[in-house]
């Protein structure tokens, strides 16, 4: 009886076949997520998907043009502006909570050591009015700059918003020209030749005025 020997031969795996246990395989992926996590991205995120082209151009151009408003400001607006910013932080809190703590702690005889300048804080009085009225006055010139600034982005909104309903118009026009066409007949028809004018922005403004109260024209 011939017997017949069989040569063993390694099974072959496709190249990077992992044979680890399910279990250890979904640590190790854990364990990588994680590390990409702490990482951070590698690349820079994507844009918004809203973010289109003429957005970002809008944008810059806004910031251009508010650079462009600030490197105009004077001298004297800049100083005004930043000893306003000054004023309306936490550090000159602090400050005056400490000048003001100590001078009316050193002047009631509460530190040893320290004589009264001021007993009837009389002085003290005089120096926070005259601080209030350069204060106040600062805050006046960075408000004005502010109020300029604003009467200028309102004109802006005013214009766009007119040019916007003037082009709205304008394709209500064309819409209800189709529709005449297409023989195409709506719910809005009555609406239709008040809808294709203008708004007049004067009229507007008069009708408001008309029917505001006696006291507010």
């Amino acid at each position: 009886m011939n017997t017949i020997a069989f040569r063993h031969r390694p099974l072959s795996h496709p190249r990077g076949t992992d044979f680890r246990r399910p279990g250890s395989v979904r640590m190790d992926h854990h364990r990588t997520q994680t590390a990409a996590i702490r990482r951070g991205p590698t690349s820079p995120p994507p844009h918004p998907p809203g973010l289109s082209s003429v957005l970002e151009r809008n944008i810059q151009a806004l910031q251009r043009r508010r650079e462009q408003e600030e490197s105009k400001a004077s001298a004297q607006e800049r100083i005004a502006d930043g000893i306003t910013r000054f004023t309306g932080s936490m550090t000159f809190v602090y400050l005056h909570l400490v000048f003001f703590g100590f001078w009316i702690v050193a002047n009631l005889r509460w530190v040893p050591g320290v004589p009264t300048w001021d007993e009837s804080f009389v002085v003290l009085a005089m120096m926070a009015s005259v601080e209030a009225i350069f204060l106040s006055t600062f805050v006046l010139i960075s408000q004005n700059r502010m109020a300029k600034a604003a009467d200028k982005r309102a004109d802006l909104d005013l214009q766009i918003s007119l040019l916007a309903e003037h082009e709205i118009t304008k394709l209500a026009t064309l819409v209800a020209a189709i529709a005449e066409r297409l023989d195409v007949r709506t719910a809005v028809d009555q609406e239709l030749d008040e809808i294709k004018q203008d708004v007049a922005p004067e009229a507007v403004l008069d009708e408001i005025e008309s029917e505001a109260p006696p006291d507010q024209r």
